[in-house]
């Protein structure tokens, strides 16, 4: 399927990014969708992340 997609689409003359990369993926509202499930995990996630960089702090 993702060699299909390349084909229809010519990278040599626009790239497409964010909404408009996944919504072409996808469909009309999958950035939408992939940007609440981000939110979500990194709600959850949070203390989890926040301690991962706790140790790159200068201090």
């Amino acid at each position: 399927m993702l060699t299909s997609l390349i084909l229809l689409y010519n990278c040599r003359t626009r790239v497409k990014v964010a909404d408009e990369l996944w919504n072409f993926l996808g469909n009309d509202s999958t950035y939408l969708e992939l940007l609440d499930c981000f939110e979500r995990v990194g709600i959850e996630l949070r203390p989890e992340i926040d301690a991962y960089f706790e140790k790159f702090k200068n201090n």
